[in-house]
């Protein structure tokens, strides 16, 4: 079964690869004055731990590139999606509607979390204390609500 596209799943590509695009482009039109020791780590309170070559800075974008490709190819499959409810045709395009939403909320926060830090990385400062704490509250926060929906819409 094919999941019909709504605003909110264009409305994810496009910030998506927005903010893929653009801090690839940052980052080859800053690569000469980023630091050549950038942040390699950071600790639970935002501050670094580890310093390493600014080389280690494009891990991050290609992994945020890499959860982005992963999570919408897996998207066009619902059938193999985990629910956690049991799927029925009276229930199905409600069930599938809701996971889809809930990973394309997870895959905007994620990638724009991987360009936060490699933007921050960049300039080699630390990060907010509150950085931790808001990105578990966002991640967790969304996966919690959409699970409350599928539960709900059983």
């Amino acid at each position: 079964m094919k999941v019909k596209k709504t605003k909110y799943d264009i409305f994810v590509e496009i910030v998506c690869l927005t903010l893929l695009i653009g801090v690839s482009i940052y980052l080859y039109l800053n690569w000469s004055t980023i630091p050549d020791k950038i942040p390699g780590h950071y600790n639970a309170m935002g501050q670094i731990d580890r310093m390493g070559s600014k080389g280690e800075l494009l891990i991050l974008p290609i992994i945020g590139w890499l959860i982005y490709l992963f999570l919408t190819v897996i998207e066009k499959f619902p059938q193999i999606w985990n629910t956690g409810v049991t799927v029925t045709e009276e229930n199905k395009e409600r069930v599938y509607r809701i996971t889809k939403n809930l990973l394309n909320t997870v895959k905007l926060i994620t990638v724009a979390v991987f360009v936060y830090l490699t933007i921050n990385s960049s300039q080699a400062i630390s990060l907010s204390v509150w950085f931790l704490p808001i990105f578990l509250i966002l991640e967790f926060g969304s996966m919690i609500f959409f699970i409350i929906k599928l539960v709900r819409a059983k």
